[in-house]
């Protein structure tokens, strides 16, 4: 007889939903919140070996999203928030994106436990206790791999000392989609753990305190307002516009960053003696 664990969300009891097969050799057991809405699996126990590359293979869409998160956070940044404060980009993954928010004139920095960062060099996050802080971080892609979201987001708003996240997670709508209905379960690689929905998203706000902002597969937790229409817009087809504005209002980061990385691999030399032929 299954047991029922309590929601990581809410703490209400939830129920079972379905099983399937993980990384073609795990069966997993998907529990459902009835109260929030969050879906989850139980106990899996297979983490390391879906991590065992922190990018998975199957992970086609990588560079495409990074794209298309760039052009909305962009916008967002450019019409909501203020576009000349420090911003983190959390589990940044290969530091693309920090690398495509810098050269749209965003001062971005990136941080990541588990992945190289091979795109933003010498922009890593300074996460010390005296550090300056973030207006906001970005977490890309990030809430479908946690089993506390809770803890996660909660941990690097002090971190960041910021009241405002920024991310994405496709979203579902009443009861669980049917296992082989939909494509986000990922059980293939066996790193996507939890799925969410509108009304989940809203229960995490409360628990954060914060207010919930969210259109298609773009979410904002923030103690901020922000205008409805400007949400729609920065979040929409517009977006393109906004954020080509926003570049060109910008001043772009990439030479100065440039300037920047050959004055550090400069400096060893630089003082060195000169001892002469």
């Amino acid at each position: 007889m299954r047991t029922a664990p309590r929601c990581a969300i809410c703490a209400n009891e939830r129920e079972y939903a379905f099983s399937a097969r993980v990384l073609k050799h795990h069966t997993a057991d998907y529990w459902y919140c009835p109260a929030c809405g969050l879906l989850q699996v139980h106990d899996p126990v297979w983490l390391a070996e879906a991590y065992g590359a922190p990018i998975a293979a199957a992970d086609t869409g990588l560079v495409q999203r990074n794209l298309w998160a760039a052009v909305r956070i962009t916008s967002l940044v450019f019409l909501a928030f203020d576009r000349r404060a420090r911003y983190l980009d959390v589990a940044g993954g290969y530091g693309l994106l920090t690398r495509l928010l810098r050269d749209a004139g965003l001062d971005f920095y990136w941080q990541d436990d588990h992945c190289p960062n091979l795109h933003a060099v010498g922009f890593e996050a300074d996460l010390t206790a005296n550090c300056e802080p973030f207006a906001a971080i970005t977490a890309i892609e990030v809430l479908g791999h946690l089993m506390d979201p809770v803890e996660f987001l909660s941990r690097w708003r002090n971190l960041a000392k910021t009241t405002t996240i920024m991310f994405t997670t496709e979203l579902f709508d009443d009861s669980p989609p049917h296992p082989a209905e939909w494509w986000y379960y990922s059980f293939e690689t066996g790193q996507h753990v939890s799925f969410y929905q509108r009304r989940t998203l809203k229960a995490l706000a409360d628990v954060l305190g914060l207010q919930l902002y969210s259109r298609g597969a773009l979410h904002i937790f923030t103690d901020k307002p922000i205008n409805r229409l400007v949400l729609r817009i920065c979040t929409g087809p517009s977006s393109l516009i906004i954020s080509r504005i926003a570049r060109h209002q910008l001043q772009s980061l990439t030479f100065q960053d440039h300037h920047r990385q050959l004055s550090a691999a400069a400096a060893p030399w630089r003082d060195e003696p000169d001892n002469g032929p």
